[in-house]
């Protein structure tokens, strides 16, 4: 698994114009080549009566699964720039159609590329882009004693405590950066004097959204 990656959380639309030729870039997240396909469907159907509708989408941790299409666009000016620009702002499990409703005056090869590529990127800046990290839920159980070192420990690393229980001794769930697991074990161990106990759980991806913590299945 990947420590960490972007993708898109929230799509989004955008528009921009060149020489007045309209071009509207719809963004969404897929999981799979699936999903995405359909979703390209879904846009020719909606813009039925569009001069093109070009796409690209990139699939995978590593962008195992990466397609583009000019739709009629003259070779190499369309789908290519569309899925450098998800490439080159390292965004996974992303599909983007862009839909173009000519205005009358060619824009050459480059206009064309600059144009496809500009409406990507605003479609992207209309969306919501999150960063998803690789973590381990970490049990720890701990009497009172050892709780505010703990928790001392965690809160200067920014570590989120997903649950907790207060009983004859205390249990915390705390979600661990996988590059940081190790670490804050061994400071939990050495700060507790070996008193703490702690299991290792599952493992997930968690991001923020809207500054608010969230965990995600396995990708």
């Amino acid at each position: 698994m990947l420590s960490k990656f972007h993708t898109v959380y929230e799509g989004g639309e955008a528009e921009i114009i060149e020489k007045k030729s309209r071009f509207i870039a719809t963004v969404l997240p897929v999981t799979c080549e699936e999903e995405a396909l359909e979703f390209i469907e879904s846009m020719k159907k909606k813009y039925w009566n569009a001069t093109h509708n070009c796409y690209a989408y990139v699939i995978g941790e590593r962008f195992e699964t990466q397609r583009c299409s000019d739709d009629g666009e003259p070779q190499g000016t369309a789908g290519k720039p569309m899925l450098d620009v998800l490439l080159g702002e390292e965004i996974h499990n992303t599909a983007v159609v862009v839909t173009r409703y000519f205005g009358g005056t060619l824009l050459g090869t480059g206009g064309l590329v600059r144009a496809y590529s500009g409406a990507v990127k605003a479609g992207l800046e209309a969306s919501k882009i999150i960063t998803k990290n690789w973590g381990i839920k970490l049990e720890i159980q701990t009497d009172y004693t050892g709780l505010g070192k703990i928790q001392y420990i965690l809160g200067q690393r920014g570590i989120t405590v997903l649950d907790s229980v207060y009983a004859e001794n205390v249990m915390l769930i705390a979600l661990i950066p996988e590059e940081m697991n190790q670490e804050v074990i061994a400071e939990i161990t050495e700060g507790t004097n070996g008193q703490a106990k702690m299991t290792q759980k599952e493992s997930c991806y968690f991001g923020t959204v809207d500054g608010e913590m969230k965990v995600f299945d396995t990708e």
